[in-house]
C-alpha cells in the first residue's frame, strides 16, 4: 500500500506540472498574439508579451494577397477524403489480420510496422514517377490516393488492437440470428468500437491536414495548394513574414481543435480501450 504524498510532494508535482503546462502552451499563445499585433511591433523593442493594440491587419492580409479560403477548402476536402478511405480500408484489412491466422499474417503485419520506421521520402521518387504516369500529379485526387497509402499501416495497427478487443461470440451470436459475417462486422461490430474508430479517423484527419512535404512536390497549381504548402510560401529567402504565417497557422490549428473538442469522449475512450491487453 502506498501512503499519502506529503505536502512538499504534492507542491513539487503541481509546480513541475504547471511549468510544464507553460512551455507548452506560451508557444500557442506566442503564435496567436504574434498574428493580432501589427506589423511594426513584431520586431519591436522591448517585446510586448500583450500587444499594446490589436490588430487584425495579418488576418486581412492574407485573404487579400493569397487565396487563403481555397486552401482551406483544398485541405478540407483532401485531408476528409483520405481518412474517410483510409477509415474503411483499414477497418476491413485489421478486421481479416485479427480474425484470421493465415500464412503471412504475421508478415503483413511486420511490414506495417516497418513502414512506420523508413522515412517517407525515400521511397517518393518511384512513386512521384508512378503518378506521372497515372497523370495524377498536381491533381487532389492524387494527393487523396498518397495520403491514404500513407495512412493505411498506422490506421491498420491501431484497428487490429481494437478488434481484439471486441469478444468473437458477438458475431457468432448475429450469425446464429440470421446476419453475414458482413452484417455482423457492421450492424454488431462496428457501433460496439466507435471510439477507436473516431480516433482512427481524427488521427488520419490531423495527419493529412498538417503534411507538408507531400503536397509541396506533388502541387504546383495556385487553386490546387493546401494550407502547408500556403504557409510555407510566407518564407521567402530574405524574409520570414511572421505576422501572416501566425495569423494563417492560427486559421490552421482551429479545425483540428474543434474536431478535437467535440470528440474529446470518444478520443480519450479509443485510446484508453486500445491501451487495455486481453
Amino acid at each position: 500500500m502506498y501512503g499519502k504524498s506529503s505536502l512538499p510532494v504534492k507542491i513539487l508535482r503541481y509546480l513541475a506540472l504547471g511549468i510544464y503546462l507553460v512551455i507548452v502552451v506560451f508557444p500557442l499563445y506566442w503564435m496567436m498574439i504574434t498574428s493580432l499585433k501589427p506589423k511594426k511591433d513584431i520586431f519591436g523593442l522591448p517585446i510586448q508579451y500583450w500587444p499594446k493594440q490589436f490588430s487584425f491587419e495579418n488576418y486581412e492580409n492574407i485573404f487579400q494577397i493569397t487565396k487563403f479560403h481555397i486552401y482551406i477548402g483544398n485541405s478540407l476536402i483532401v485531408s476528409l477524403a483520405a481518412a474517410f478511405v483510409v477509415l474503411v480500408i483499414a477497418t476491413l484489412s485489421a478486421y481479416v489480420l485479427a480474425r484470421y491466422k493465415f500464412k503471412g499474417s504475421r508478415q503483413i503485419m511486420f511490414m506495417f510496422f516497418l513502414t512506420q520506421v523508413i522515412p517517407a521520402f525515400i521511397g517518393f521518387a518511384p512513386l512521384y514517377l508512378m503518378l506521372t504516369k497515372m497523370n495524377l500529379t498536381n491533381t487532389l485526387p492524387g494527393l487523396v490516393i498518397v495520403y491514404t497509402v500513407m495512412c493505411i499501416p498506422f490506421s491498420t495497427i491501431m484497428l487490429q488492437g481494437f478488434f481484439q478487443r471486441v469478444p468473437s461470440s458477438l458475431e457468432e451470436a448475429a450469425q446464429i440470428d440470421g446476419c453475414s459475417r458482413l452484417g455482423a462486422l457492421v450492424r454488431v461490430i462496428l457501433p460496439v468500437m466507435l471510439p477507436g474508430l473516431s480516433a482512427t479517423f481524427i488521427f488520419s484527419f490531423v495527419q493529412n491536414w498538417n503534411e507538408l512535404f507531400v503536397s509541396v512536390m506533388l502541387i504546383d497549381s495556385e487553386h490546387l495548394k493546401t494550407i502547408p504548402v500556403a504557409m510555407n510560401s510566407f518564407i521567402t529567402k530574405f524574409d520570414v513574414d511572421w505576422g501572416s504565417m501566425s495569423a494563417a497557422t492560427v486559421l490552421s490549428v482551429l479545425p483540428t481543435m474543434v474536431l478535437f473538442a467535440l470528440c474529446q469522449r470518444l478520443i480519450v475512450e479509443g485510446l484508453t480501450q486500445g491501451a487495455e491487453k486481453g
